[in-house]
């Protein structure tokens, strides 16, 4: 269009910059609210200040989606101008707001528990509880007969052997997809080495039909490696 204004957007960059900086600051504290919440459950503080860490989790998600909602209104916005091309320059602000109160107005409490971190952190707690309540029930009940100690002890640490190296996990990743659990780095040899040759990755777990792992679908099992380093506490304290 000949005669029209020449907008910069190079304040709007930096500002939509700004914003992703402020984002990975509320992704550090979801992962430290989801560790503090880990810790409470290992201390078997399992109740309010475990509530308290999911309340504090759910805000973090609203702030989240509230930036989201806000950089996706700003940058639909810039798209429209660069197609538009408009005579004069239209009030920014304004576009923004009404994109931005658009958006707000879809919100809904089950956006908040699709946060993908807020995801991690129930799985993580439900995890944890069953590791750990499974832990402390095997050590308060010392009516049981020995041989049912030992095939209690010998079926948890099966789930510390990784089925690729056939050795305790250090570092283990659990896939989202069929939930089952690698050595991060022997999977990850896996996927690098299948991909090179243009395959797809079948999952080691031997009777699992999942057959494309993908390494976006693995993520750290905390719970898992809290679970196995405190069995091997208890062995070293044993010893």
């Amino acid at each position: 269009m000949p005669g029209a204004a020449t907008i910069s957007f190079n304040c709007v960059d930096s500002s939509l910059s700004s914003l992703k900086n402020c984002q990975s600051y509320i992704n550090t504290g979801m992962d430290i609210a989801t560790r503090v919440a880990l810790d409470l459950v290992e201390s078997l503080n399992d109740v309010e200040e475990v509530n308290s860490m999911e309340n504090v989790m759910l805000e973090y998600a609203a702030m989240d989606r509230e930036l989201n909602h806000y950089m996706r209104a700003i940058e639909e916005t810039v798209n429209q101008m660069k197609r538009d091309k408009p005579e004069n320059i239209p009030d920014l602000q304004y576009l923004v707001k009404e994109k931005f109160t658009a958006l707000q107005s879809k919100n809904s409490d089950s956006d908040l528990q699709r946060n993908e971190k807020y995801i991690y952190f129930k799985d993580q707690l439900k995890e944890m509880r069953k590791q750990f309540c499974l832990q402390s029930d095997n050590n308060d009940n010392e009516g049981i007969e020995q041989i049912d100690e030992d095939i209690a002890v010998t079926q948890s640490q099966m789930n510390f052997i990784c089925p690729i190296t056939q050795m305790e996990m250090k570092r283990p990743v659990r896939n989202k997809v069929c939930g089952h659990t690698y050595e991060e780095d022997a999977i990850l040899k896996i996927i690098q080495s299948r991909k090179q040759q243009k395959k797809k990755v079948r999952c080691p777990k031997i009777g699992c039909s999942h057959a494309d792992v993908k390494r976006s679908d693995l993520v750290p099992d905390e719970a898992l490696k809290r679970a196995i380093d405190s069995q091997n506490k208890q062995s070293w304290s044993t010893l």
